[in-house]
């Protein structure tokens, strides 16, 4: 599996967003919530609009654990489709199976949520799903597999994770399955990213 391996906590320095939603990464930009390096605190230099725009799209690539090709074909398979280019990938990366697995609190981060559906914990419409990029459509059932759901780790995050669920996704019963009542609207996508920098990055 494809996958960023590198120091994360500097990346959310970077860009000031704790991307990989880490307890590290949190208590890192509270006591340094300043670039990493050695002018990373002076540095006072207005940044240039290309620099704005690229940081956005690594923001987003970040969070949802994308590498840069899968990111540049997710953005041109989105500005093929009709309506508002930005808001179409948007919700595409929100349709993946790996981001459904976070968004309904069965893992803590979404790193951990790919991990569950790569090791073949999660269930689409009743059959097992193992890829983390899968995309799921209206009307589908995401649910834990029946050996799954005595997990502890899982079990924990249920009992201890305040997780609100979208407004398009409905649990089920005892919180181990959700349905994707519709497709997200970009209001209900609560994501630091300014998606139309992102399309304005690759319309150079």
């Amino acid at each position: 599996m494809a996958r960023y391996t590198g120091p994360k906590v500097k990346i959310s320095r970077r860009l000031g967003v704790n991307v990989f939603e880490n307890e590290k990464g949190r208590k890192a930009l509270e006591r340094r919530p300043y670039p990493p390096g050695e002018h990373g605190r002076s540095r006072r230099r207005q940044p240039s609009e290309y620099s704005v725009q690229l940081a956005e799209k690594q923001k987003a690539k970040h969070i949802y654990g994308l590498l840069e090709k899968q990111f540049e074909n997710l953005y041109k398979e989105a500005n093929r489709q009709k309506g508002v280019t930005g808001e179409n990938l948007l919700r595409m990366l929100e349709q993946r199976l790996d981001n459904i697995v976070f968004r309904a609190g069965w893992a803590r981060t979404r790193p951990q949520a790919r991990q569950f559906v790569n090791h073949g914990l999660i269930d689409v419409n009743g059959r097992r799903v193992d890829i983390p990029s899968y995309r799921v459509k209206k009307g589908d059932v995401v649910s834990l597999r029946e050996k799954t759901q005595g997990m502890i780790v899982i079990q924990h995050n249920l009992d201890t994770l305040d997780v609100r669920l979208p407004a398009w996704m409905d649990q089920g019963e005892g919180g181990k399955s959700i349905t994707v009542r519709e497709l997200p609207l970009r209001e209900q996508i609560d994501v630091p990213v300014r998606e139309q920098l992102i399309v304005e990055l690759y319309s150079k």
